[in-house]
């Protein structure tokens, strides 16, 4: 398959979905008032497991569900202009950022792709809860934060699809 095929079958369902596109006149701001910062790990469906909808939330996500810099200034923002005022992170249970260290990331990219990337910070933690609990933290004394905005930080399993409040 050329490159200029590789997203031939996305395009087909973009096509098919733009043919009744359901969203059309959604507003930007959040409804529900909520942003989600969670894991890339395709398990993870928030809109399903949080009874959303489309519009209801901004969503987050990087490997880990991880509060970085980037993800802590795009709450900033949507705590301002885009009507949040609660923020759940959300990581979850059997994330590949918790039982690697940065060491094994970049050893796994050198085997796989033949890349160094030796001091990169991957982000991996071993103690989810104690890392939860700091990001919470972390994102609850950022500068800039409206006032009003609540965090809290849960744990998502994906074996069972629920997720426990670790940091109310």
């Amino acid at each position: 398959m050329s490159d200029n095929h590789l997203f031939d079958d996305l395009l087909e369902a973009n096509r098919r979905y733009g043919e009744n596109f359901p969203h059309r006149g959604v507003s930007a701001p959040a409804a529900r008032g909520l942003a989600v910062l969670t894991c890339m790990d395709s398990r993870l469906d928030p809109l399903r497991a949080l009874g959303l909808e489309v519009g209801d939330f901004k969503m987050l996500r990087n490997a880990g569900g991880r509060l970085t810099a980037d993800m802590e200034s795009d709450v900033v923002l949507a705590s301002h202009l885009l009507n949040v005022r609660r923020v759940l992170i959300m990581p979850h249970t059997q994330c590949a950022m918790t039982v690697a260290d940065d060491a094994a990331v970049t050893a796994a990219i050198l085997e796989t792709s033949g890349l160094d990337t030796t001091g990169r910070d991957w982000g991996t933690d071993p103690d989810q809860r104690a890392r939860l609990q700091h990001d919470v933290l972390r994102l609850r004394h950022a500068s800039g934060l409206h006032p009003e905005t609540v965090v809290a930080g849960a744990i998502y399993d994906v074996d069972t699809g629920l997720m426990d409040i670790v940091v109310p």
